[in-house]
């Protein structure tokens, strides 16, 4: 009888989840009206912000079975015959034009005739077609021209980069009126217009949506004729271009109480292109970022008065604006400081790893002690993985994507990374990295390195509640649509488009749970790969296994905390740390691949890889270790790591291997740093060091035979200095050998020198004593 009981209740379960009438009436429609009690309320602003932008790559890492054929079919970004030219001579001009030292300490500013020269080539309007007198380059193009800038002159990356991001043509270009496109564009292509994108304000930083600047339709004179027009009141700060901008691409929260555009009162965000000698318009005073000298400052204005139709798109765009934003900001973020962290990262690799060799303690080397050798490893292998993801991004708006969630990802990891790679060339440059001067390559780069991380998104606004806050709902093939059910009116339809997600993420959820447990068991040797070199197929694997546990985890998380996830921001952010780091292994294995598998590339590789996935690991305890739930805890721990954790810190070997390609020069030196601005003259500091680099290498053999000589005694008792001067005398050595060791020497001896200059040095006439007045 009792089991005649439990088959007759089996089938009822069996019938109401498999008919869809009894499974939608007694199980679905419950959990949407719970959905919907459960769910944190989500304003306007933050639905904008989801539904910008397109799911790429990142959907496959969400979903827990990657398509690798997918990752290996995109294309390997090139620049056409006229960007290499551009690339080649152009910016190679304007990095001989503009240095750090010379900006800074001269003209506070770029040289006048720098300014020129920018303008008149055309670096304004890069992402401006042809047809209106732009450049019409690739994003690529774009990335490598920033990228070869940063490696110079940072105030030249910046004042290149942010016309050709998100700002004023950006917008034009998408939405502006036929009028608009016509009038804007041939200008600022031109450098005729200086364009600046006013958004933060003093109280609205990391909350830009909530932004009190305020504009009100009304009627009012214009030109001497009434029209419809706005006042607009605004206070904004940090606004790159801002004091010598033109037109001023500017956000604010526009009212319509007269109704003269229609019924709605608060017709939300706005951006408008306003002139700037309109009165009432306020730029001119800079702030000072850290010593960088990029034009930057505040703007405000008070009651302007200003026609309807200098809203970007006119009036029919009225409270588009943070849509508009939230669009465009994918492909600039996608750009612009990945490539001056690329760039920078680039400059304090290659000169750093030839000081290195240059620098000798001990009678050796730094280089080759395994204290330099260890910031030298993270150095390289950082560079590796930040430059491959730099070009797999920046290939994926060349494809027409608008990569929101991978925008955010490759917009802080790689300003975090590059603030690590130039803190480890500052330790190892020691006393040389700290003393300003025309002779420090690095010094500039340190300083400005908060601005990066910084703008464009707070770093720790991106990390905490953007790439896993966005992603879950983006990329997810199921929560996006569960989330629209519960905001569709018709209930009938509602429940049967919640039916479908539902079961089809139950389904997903299972099928990620015994994936990863299997993984996990069997080591993820059996996983299907498509056919990729034999040294990297494992790493492949193990992707999976991360990407089945993360698809997995996320899904728990969402169901066991609900709309808390959304307030349990450090959960949140390791969440998001596994999906940016499998999105940074998945384009350096791609880069390993494009390279045509350099065998001599393979240490890099392998160490940014496993560095990677040993800190994806670590993500992942730290959500387990803080879980609120620990029986759920404890279940997903056995799931995800049934045998253990499978990485540990790369090997002290491996790291070795990665240094020693920094410290000499190499076809694989010279790929990790391609792309940057590389000065021959030796009065340059970049061009010394390569020279120096050179020469101390020809000069070891030479010093080993002098050695040998001296310790055999056939020196005497000669002093290190007059050591080469003896063994010529000696014969130990020829006169070519020893010129080679007077020039390793006369170089050395550069490299290491830092600048020095009089005590009144830099100060104004006003600032200094008066007895110094008097004396001069």
């Amino acid at each position: 009888m009792t089991t005649l009981i439990l088959v007759a209740l089996l089938a009822a379960v069996v019938a109401i989840f498999a008919f869809a009438p009894f499974r939608r009436t007694l199980v679905s429609a419950p959990l949407l009206a719970a959905f919907k009690r459960i769910l944190p309320p989500m304003s306007q602003t933050e639905q904008e912000a989801i539904d910008a932008g397109t799911v790429w790559w990142d959907g496959e890492l969400f979903s827990g079975r990657p398509d690798w054929s997918k990752l290996a079919a995109y294309p390997q970004p090139v620049l056409t015959p006229e960007e290499q030219a551009f690339l080649d001579n152009e910016t190679e001009q304007l990095c001989a034009m503009a240095s750090d030292w010379e900006t800074y300490q001269v003209h506070n500013d770029l040289p006048p005739h720098v300014w020129q020269f920018v303008k008149d080539k055309g670096f304004l309007g890069m992402i401006i077609p042809k047809r209106y007198g732009g450049k019409e380059f690739s994003a690529y193009a774009h990335s490598q021209v920033v990228t070869k800038l940063a490696t110079r002159c940072g105030a030249a990356a910046v004042h290149v980069m942010v016309p050709n991001s998100l700002g004023p043509a950006e917008l034009i270009l998408h939405y502006g009126t036929d009028e608009q496109k016509s009038h804007y564009l041939p200008r600022l292509a031109k450098g005729l217009e200086i364009p600046a994108f006013a958004l933060t304000n003093p109280h609205a930083g990391s909350d830009a949506a909530a932004i009190p600047d305020l504009g009100v339709v009304c009627r009012g004179l214009w030109e001497g004729r009434e029209i419809v027009g706005m006042r607009v009141t605004w206070d904004k700060r940090y606004i790159t271009l801002g004091p010598i901008c033109s037109v001023l691409g500017l956000a604010f929260r526009l009212y319509d109480p007269e109704h003269l555009l229609g019924a709605k009162e608060d017709l939300g965000i706005t951006c408008a292109l306003v002139r700037t000698d309109t009165p009432g318009v306020d730029i001119g005073r800079r702030h000072m970022p850290l010593n960088a000298v990029f034009q930057n400052g505040p703007t405000t204005g008070r009651d302007v008065f200003m026609p309807i139709d200098w809203i970007i798109g006119g009036p029919a765009m009225a409270g588009q604006g943070w849509r508009m934003l939230m669009e465009c900001l994918a492909a600039g973020r996608s750009i612009s400081l990945p490539s001056t962290s690329c760039g920078y990262s680039k400059l304090a690799v290659r000169a750093t790893g030839a000081y290195a060799r240059v620098r000798s303690q001990f009678k050796t080397p730094i280089g080759r002690f395994e204290g330099i050798e260890e910031p030298l490893a993270r150095m390289g292998g950082n560079l590796y993985m930040m430059d491959a993801a730099r070009m797999l991004t920046a290939s994926a708006v060349d494809m027409g994507e608008k990569p929101s969630v991978v925008s955010a990802i490759v917009k802080y990891h790689l300003t975090e990374r590059g603030r690590i790679v130039v803190n480890d060339a500052m330790d190892i440059l020691g006393g040389k990295g700290i003393c300003l001067g025309p002779s420090n390559f690095m010094g500039r780069a340190y300083q400005q390195l908060p601005v990066a991380i910084t703008v464009e998104g707070a770093n720790i606004l991106t990390r905490s509640l953007i790439i896993f806050g966005q992603g879950a709902i983006r990329c997810h093939p199921y929560v996006l649509a569960e989330i629209g059910a519960t905001r569709e009116p018709d209930r009938r339809k509602a429940v049967r488009d919640f039916d479908t997600a539902l079961f089809g993420h139950i389904g997903f959820a299972l099928s990620n749970a015994v994936r990863a447990f299997v993984l996990g068991i069997t080591g993820s040797q059996w996983s299907h790969v498509p056919e990729v070199a034999p040294e990297t197929r494992r790493h492949y694997q193990k992707l999976t296994r991360f990407s089945a546990a993360f698809a997995f985890l996320a899904d728990v998380s969402m169901l066991a905390l609900g709309g808390d996830l959304k307030r349990r921001e450090k959960l949140s952010a390791r969440l998001g740390d596994v999906l940016s780091l499998m999105y940074l292994c998945s384009a350096a294995l791609k880069r390993y691949e494009s390279d045509g598998r350099q065998q001599s590339d393979l240490p890099l590789l392998e160490w940014s890889v496993w560095d990677a996935m040993f800190r994806a690991q670590n993500a992942i305890e730290g959500v387990l270790s803080n879980y609120p739930n620990r029986l759920i805890a404890w279940f997903l721990q056995r799931i995800l790591f049934p045998l253990g954790r499978p990485y540990a810190v790369p090997s002290d070997e491996l790291g070795h291997r990665v240094a020693r390609l920094l410290i000499a020069p190499s076809s694989t030196r010279d790929r990790l740093t391609a792309g940057m601005h590389l000065p021959r003259s030796e009065s340059e500091p970049i061009g010394c060091i390569e020279a120096a680099l050179e020469a101390a290498i020809k000069a070891e053999p030479i010093e080993q035979k002098m050695r040998a000589a001296q310790k055999a005694g056939a020196l005497g008792g000669a002093r290190s200095e007059a050591l080469a001067d003896a063994a010529l005398v000696a014969g130990v050595i020829s006169a070519d050998e020893h010129a080679q060791l007077e020039r390793a020497a006369r170089l050395r001896n550069e490299v290491i020198r830092v600048d020095d200059f009089p005590q009144d040095f830099g100060q104004s006439e006003l600032a200094r004593p008066a007895a110094q007045r008097a004396a001069a």
